[in-house]
């Protein structure tokens, strides 16, 4: 019996947007059983010093009812091999921003030496979820604040 290919796409998947389905889609194209790694909110503000939006109990839901997903996984752990004890996957999902980078040498090297393969795809840069959160801010901005009731002014 072969043993089927265990892949792992971790992610904030905060905002969700094309970009994170264009790589959830590829993801799913090259293994049988697809975990998508949820950062947890202090993980995300940890890591990327960015609270976000959608609390994680919505992101894991939403990410869980995508069809290419086989199972949504709460990511609490910095330390992606600590995670892959846990979950036994075989090959891990990344943006290429990472390619080439310390950080992603780094990763690499880690996984090799359990037999991880780290597969790199296309980042969707024109969709963001920081794009977007910028476009949030100055609509925000913009905005005329509304009166509430009791205000003074």
């Amino acid at each position: 019996m072969e043993k089927r290919r265990i892949g792992y796409a971790a992610g904030a998947y905060d905002l969700f947007h094309i970009g994170h389905l264009n790589v959830l889609r590829h993801a799913k194209s090259q293994c049988e059983f697809l975990i998508a790694g949820v950062v947890s909110d202090e993980l995300c503000l940890a890591t990327k010093g960015v609270q976000p939006v959608v609390p994680l109990t919505e992101r894991l839901e939403i990410v869980e009812s995508i069809r290419c997903v086989d199972q949504a996984y709460a990511e609490v752990l910095p330390d992606k091999l600590e995670t892959w004890r846990e979950l036994q996957f075989d090959v891990f999902f990344k943006g290429d921003d990472w390619r080439g980078t310390a950080k992603g040498r780094d990763l690499e090297d880690r996984f090799a030496e359990v037999g991880v393969e780290v597969v790199y795809f296309p980042y969707t840069i024109h969709t963001s979820s920081t794009a977007l959160r910028r476009a949030l801010a100055a609509i925000a901005a913009a905005s005329p604040v509304p009166e509430t009731a009791g205000d003074s002014r």
